[in-house]
């Protein structure tokens, strides 16, 4: 037997990154696909995510256009470019940052000769990666399904070479047509039967929510919806949250990651404010600039739940150089889903690492009327974050003065439990309470109500 060592025989099973270059169009006097950033910032996001994807990449480039190329989105020059750039770089994938059409995309495998993708692939693949839960899955799985249908005919030029003919085209001589045809025609029907059995699934899992949503409406506990532009902190602000005031602080916390897209499937957690009373906290899915509408759609039952909420906390990553602009994508995607008419607490996270000055603090903070500085990673600002929220959850109740009697102890409990009692005292009569309590409370108590509700009764 060979002495070889037991470390000779390991080998590294790490998956090997694809060589990638990035490449994007600057088009701001033209309504197409444009984000919120500049198109170099937007390359740099991009560049983000394919490192978040695996993807090695090596340069990128961009061209202004007037208006988009229908068969290569880029003009022919910058094509040309693209094929020095391959041949000179040993490239493996081009990344466009904006959407290509099914026909833009074959054109541009075949003058490139190497595997092309867009933004939207690449955040489908990062999503497939990260879904952790069934229901992810199934909503990752049913958005790269939809977004493949209309690409069928590029995944079948196997067809063409088994048979000597050309992907495409109309030289394949006889048998390469019918049969090619014919197998994607099957593939269709199969991804339509997979694609409509996906959304009954996901019609079960949005039934499903709807009756968690109900029974918590029941329940008169506040819903905040935490939302944000991806990697802005949601998680580890509510990590921070449990640790600090979680009502179940045995739960698991949420998994936490410097990366785009870290966390997609939703959390509900209990946090319990200073004054006592619960709410619960619901961290949601990352939104991002160009957010693909496959995802909106996929994500519909994910979704309802920032739509539901009785708040939206917005958390803003303070140090990074396009803040004000991420926190516009993020509102402009809350108005795709129809969620704009909720109140909106700002969360300006990381000020452990802001080092701009208090003068760019108070730029940033210019036109945010109910905010709050925080770092989720140190803490500082969780307190004032907790008294801002119960400071919402007062503004939601009414004043009531009342004398419970005191056999009626459950609505003593329910009193102390759901709302805040401000003075107390014991006669003869009952227990006299002067109290906070949230509207929908209000018949429960109408009947012990007293002729006055002045404090100095008390």
């Amino acid at each position: 037997m060979s002495d070889m060592t037991k470390s000779d025989r390991l080998f590294d099973t790490e998956q090997p990154k694809e060589r990638g270059f990035l490449v994007g169009i600057d088009m701001r006097t033209h309504r197409f696909q444009q984000g919120v950033l500049a198109v170099e910032d937007s390359l740099e996001e991009l560049a983000a995510l394919a490192e978040t994807a695996q993807v090695d990449v090596i340069g990128a480039t961009y061209q202004r256009l007037n208006k988009p190329n229908p068969a290569t989105l880029i003009g022919s020059g910058k094509v040309d470019e693209l094929k020095h750039f391959k041949d000179e770089l040993d490239l493996e994938v081009f990344i466009f940052d904006d959407e290509l059409s099914p026909r833009q995309q074959r054109v541009l495998e075949k003058e490139l000769a190497v595997k092309v993708v867009d933004r939207t692939a690449l955040i489908l693949d990062i999503f497939a990666q990260h879904a952790r839960t069934k229901e992810g899955q199934l909503q990752v799985e049913l958005a790269q399904l939809e977004y493949r249908l209309p690409r069928l005919t590029r995944m079948w030029t196997h067809l063409a070479r088994q048979s000597g003919g050309r992907a495409g085209g109309d030289t394949g001589g006889v048998g390469v047509r019918g049969p090619g045809e014919t197998q994607l025609e099957v593939d269709r029907r199969e991804i339509g039967r997979k694609i409509a059995h996906l959304k009954n699934s996901l019609e079960e899992v949005r039934v499903h929510r709807a009756g968690h949503r109900a029974r918590r409406q029941q329940a008169h506990i506040p819903v905040v919806a935490i939302v944000g532009y991806t990697n802005a902190g949601k998680s580890t602000l509510l990590n921070t949250l449990i640790r600090r005031a979680g009502s179940d602080r045995d739960a698991p916390l949420i998994y936490t990651a410097d990366q785009l897209f870290a966390t997609l499937d939703p959390t509900t957690r209990r946090i319990r404010l200073p004054e006592g009373q619960e709410v619960l906290f619901s961290d949601t899915v990352g939104f991002i600039q160009k957010l693909p509408t496959q995802l909106i759609a996929a994500f519909r039952a994910t979704l309802e739940e920032v739509r539901e909420a009785n708040l939206l906390l917005h958390v803003i990553d303070i140090t990074h150089p396009n803040a004000l602009e991420q926190a516009q994508a993020v509102e402009d995607a809350l108005e795709a889903i129809e969620a704009t008419h909720l109140p909106v607490l700002t969360a300006f996270n990381k000020i452990d690492a802001f080092d701009g000055g208090v003068a760019a603090l108070h730029a940033q903070l210019m036109g945010y009327e109910n905010c709050v500085l925080v770092s989720a990673k140190t803490g500082q600002g969780i307190d004032d974050l907790l008294l801002s929220l119960e400071q919402w959850v007062i503004d939601q109740m009414v004043t009531i003065n009342i004398c419970l009697p005191y056999k009626a102890g459950r609505l003593t409990a329910m009193l102390y439990e759901q709302g805040i009692v401000e003075t107390e005292r014991h006669d003869e009569q009952g227990s006299h309470f002067l109290a906070r309590i949230p509207k929908h409370l209000l018949g429960t108590f109408e009947q012990y109500e007293e002729a006055a509700r002045r404090p100095d009764r008390f």
